[in-house]
């Protein structure tokens, strides 16, 4: 054998072999790589994409709480006023029931001490009856003198 025989061979068969990968052995491995590069790049873009969503969903998220916290707010501010209302309420209603307590002592008090004048009157009226009978040493008549006591009860 001829060894330069051999090498055209050998070229040969490398050009018709290297063809052969050409045509028909790289399109499809090419269309495969192609393919995955394409799922990757779909990957990668879908992850940012779903990075970017997040980060939207946590502003909503964070806007929510401070509404959610300014409303939460409020209600303790309302609850506060509502509280002083009703504090305030009672103080006032409170205060209505012990001046109608007080004005009703008082009237008791001027009820009782009216009482107590009339009942010293009538007993004064009765000493001042005794005193005048012992005087005149004998008995007088509280109806026959009915007039001249009662004057003497407003004297008194």
């Amino acid at each position: 054998m001829n060894l330069n025989q051999t090498m055209w061979y050998q070229a040969g068969v490398f050009f018709i072999l290297a063809l052969f990968t050409m045509k028909f052995v790289w399109p499809p491995l090419i269309g495969a790589i192609d393919a995955r590069m394409k799922k990757i790049a779909d990957g990668l873009a879908a992850a940012d994409q779903g990075q970017a969503a997040m980060k939207e969903a946590e502003k909503k998220i964070q806007l929510e709480l401070a509404g959610a916290r300014e409303e939460g707010l409020k209600h303790v501010a309302n609850a506060e006023k509502r509280g002083q209302l009703i504090v305030e309420e009672a103080k006032n209603a409170a205060n209505a029931e012990a001046a109608r307590i007080i004005a009703a002592a008082k009237a008791e008090a001027d009820s009782q001490v009216t009482k107590a004048r009339e009942e010293l009157r009538d007993q004064v009226a009765a000493l001042a009856v005794k005193g005048a009978e012992q005087i005149l040493k004998r008995e007088v008549n509280a109806s026959a003198h009915a007039d001249m006591l009662n004057l003497l009860k407003t004297e008194l």
